[in-house]
């Protein structure tokens, strides 16, 4: 374990450990009777998670709700305004995620999963101390006082034990505003482009599933749609082996309408000729970028290349559809790269998508640890393809928000590169914070 502080920092400033600087750290418990014993809805305390816990963002999404009893239980624990939260158990994923509290969360309690640090604030800034727990440099740092195997776990000896580099308090305090705009920007983001793939979504299966327009058409209703193209929408339906579709829209395979390239078994192209891809794996698809990941040769054939933007379906395991916005990459065995010379991405990324309860659950059936599709799933699973005009007319509006909706995921990706970049810089203390701050503001 390092001795120092793991980042490089201006030799003015003192080294100090986490227990000199905080006025609790300290994980809760989990109510006796575990999720059975949470309410279905809030009445007052919410129980935090490792879940909830993300790298500088709260995810409320699977929170948990406990009584006032139950909560008393854990008043050791209770969290409070300006706490941060970390992961101290996990897998290589969720393991030492930490973010800071919304206030909008409290009241609220941990488990035994997750530690509250709570910063004094006469010494130090939280969203300072937030940001150096949150930097790639330290991950190994908070790593390497793992005991070992998969399932990570760290103390509350550890973590006071921590090593921060601790510059003045007004220049934690600017520091931790420049990262905190590059935050918000990237969380604006990441909302906008949730609202974007919904839309799209929504769009799709109204006309694709649901059929909504031509139904309104059909029941002599205004499609509330231009003239032009309502005019070639049918107004009835026919039968077909996936039931009811619109009178003369087509139905096809999945593999009829994307080409469904597998990955390669990239050990066989090992990193030697100086240059190299991070191999994208089924866990790097569910993380969303290339950290940690191996490498191979940059020589493979370019349709193995990812891209940003490409579509990607884990086909084997945990199966998933994304698109993929994680940079440049080689692309592993078990996934699926998705493309079609004859329909546009949001197309067949939906229609994908559509068929992956289905082939989830085709998966989990497979008498194997590691349940899987074949080829002819894809054949089974059907499509309904409307006429050229019809799908150029709706392509005009979920082409360009599908585009957008990963384009934006890109720019957060860069924004979370320059924030992670800034933090040994400013330490080193050689860039002017003010006008850091300035131009952090403006992004």
């Amino acid at each position: 374990m390092a001795s120092d502080a793991p980042i490089a920092h201006d030799a003015r400033w003192p080294v100090t450990s986490l227990r000199d600087i905080t006025t609790k750290v300290g994980s809760g418990a989990t109510p006796k009777g575990g999720a059975d014993v949470y309410l279905p809805t809030r009445t007052s305390f919410a129980l935090v998670r490792s879940q909830n816990v993300y790298d500088r963002r709260f995810e409320p999404y699977g929170l948990a709700f406990i009584t006032n009893e139950q909560a008393a239980e854990l008043r050791g624990v209770v969290l409070q305004a300006n706490d941060i939260l970390l992961n101290i158990t996990g897998d290589g994923v969720t393991f030492g995620r930490a973010c800071m509290v919304p206030t909008d969360v409290l009241p609220a309690c941990v488990n035994q999963h997750v530690s509250i640090i709570r910063v004094d604030p006469q010494y130090a800034d939280a969203g300072y101390v937030l940001a150096f727990l949150t930097h790639p440099e330290v991950k190994p740092y908070i790593e390497s006082f793992n005991a070992g195997g998969s399932r990570r776990a760290i103390t509350k000896g550890h973590i006071e034990s921590f090593r921060v580099p601790l510059p003045p308090l007004h220049m934690q305090r600017k520091i931790a505003s420049i990262l905190g705009a590059l935050d918000d920007k990237i969380e604006l983001n990441r909302r906008m482009s949730q609202t974007l793939e919904s839309m799209a979504r929504a769009l799709f299966e109204s006309w694709f599933v649901d059929f909504d327009p031509v139904r309104a058409k059909a029941g002599g209703r205004d499609p509330s749609l231009p003239s032009p193209l309502a005019d070639l929408l049918p107004d009835s339906f026919e039968d077909s082996e996936a039931g009811e579709v619109p009178k003369g829209w087509r139905l096809f395979g999945l593999d009829e309408i994307a080409d469904f390239l597998n990955g390669l078994a990239l050990q066989r192209f090992p990193a030697n000729d100086g240059q190299a891809l991070p191999v994208i794996k089924i866990a790097q698809l569910h993380a969303g970028n290339t950290e940690g990941a191996d490498e191979a040769s940059a020589g493979i054939p370019s349709d193995y290349v990812v891209q940003d933007g490409d579509v990607l379906f884990s086909w084997s395991g945990s199966l998933s559809v994304e698109l993929w916005c994680g940079g440049p990459g080689a692309l592993n065995q078990h996934l699926f790269k998705v493309t079609s010379r004859l329909f546009p991405k949001w197309f067949y990324y939906h229609w994908t998508r559509q068929h992956l309860v289905d082939f989830s659950e085709i998966a989990a059936g497979k008498a194997t640890t590691m349940g899987h599709i074949q080829r002819h799933h894809l054949s089974d699973a059907k499509v309904v393809v409307p006429p050229a005009a019809v799908l150029e007319a709706v392509d005009s509006v979920c082409g360009p928000v599908t585009e957008e909706s990963w384009r934006i995921r890109v720019q957060s990706r860069d924004l979370a590169a320059i924030r992670d970049s800034l933090l040994p810089v400013l330490l080193a203390g050689s860039m002017d914070v003010d006008s850091t701050i300035e131009s952090a503001v403006c992004l």
